[in-house]
């Protein structure tokens, strides 16, 4: 489950619409009420939908999938950027191309590609064999495919699922999962159509720290889903299985941190209640 409070989603700003004018009227199941034109978003729903997302991407995860986290929008970038790397997932952060996924074998030749020039160096002159001005439109080249597949350089396949910030913005990208049959969990706002997307997440997807709380959230699931993975592995005990990545022990680690910091708060609960009733 997803470790969300209403409190949080409240300071993230996560309650607010668009504009009235602005709405989809397929939004209006998820809509609690308007305030100064404004659409206020049902958070109680949107938290039951988010447990749903978090479950799904969970065991997507757990199951040998891969998430693709995307957002380009401004408010976006860093966050979509930050959470999938920290749990080594692929993600579009910079304009979507299309065909990203519709064409991934030639989309897998353009990431073939920045890999070998990412073996270059660009300062050997006389080693490369190449002039100045040469080696300079190569490592123009490089920058521009890093900005553009940077993200997916290690996605070997489409993607079991897709993550999205602003489905509006990133209709593309929708559509092409579509097509696939890419299931996509998305924050869905009062100006969009929530039937496009398979897991929906009514909330504000404009405001930054709403965005980093709910992309957040998803990564979380995505750590859980490894974390489960990886003890099926265990459980297995094959004897090819690989060891686990440094990043996925300290992931280990964490959420037993996590565990232990819950049981001391748990029991801090039961002695003041057992105070009170002394008193």
């Amino acid at each position: 489950m997803a470790q969300i409070t209403m409190s949080d989603m409240l300071k993230a700003g996560l309650h607010f619409g668009h504009q009235t004018r602005r709405w989809n009227p397929k939004m209006k199941q998820y809509i609690l009420m308007e305030r100064n034109g404004i659409h206020i978003i049902n958070l109680f729903k949107s938290l039951d939908l988010i447990d749903k997302a978090y479950d799904f991407i969970k065991q997507t995860v757990a199951h040998n999938g891969t998430v693709l986290f995307v957002g380009t929008k401004k408010q976006a970038q860093e966050a979509i950027a930050t959470q999938a790397a920290r749990v080594s997932m692929p993600y579009v952060s910079e304009r979507w191309l299309g065909g990203m996924l519709t064409n991934f074998q030639t989309v897998s030749k353009r990431v073939a590609r920045l890999k070998e020039l990412e073996e270059m160096d660009f300062t050997d002159v006389r080693g490369s064999g190449l002039t100045k001005k040469e080696l300079l439109l190569l490592q123009r080249e490089k920058n521009k495919l890093e900005k553009q597949l940077g993200g997916i350089r290690n996605m070997n396949r489409t993607p079991s699922a897709m993550f999205v910030v602003d489905i509006n913005k990133e209709s593309l990208a929708v559509e092409e999962a579509h097509k696939l049959g890419i299931p996509v969990v998305a924050i869905v706002d009062t100006n969009t159509d929530p039937d496009v997307v398979d897991y929906p997440i009514p909330a504000n997807d404009d405001a930054i720290r709403g965005i980093e709380l709910l992309t957040s959230l998803m990564a979380d699931a995505v750590a859980d889903g490894l974390l489960e993975r990886s003890g099926k592995a265990e459980k297995t005990e094959d004897k090819s299985e690989q060891p686990m990545a440094a990043w996925e022990k300290d992931l280990l680690k964490d959420k037993d941190g996590k565990e232990e910091a819950a049981e001391l708060a748990e029991g801090k609960k039961a002695e003041a209640k057992s105070e009170e009733a002394k008193a």
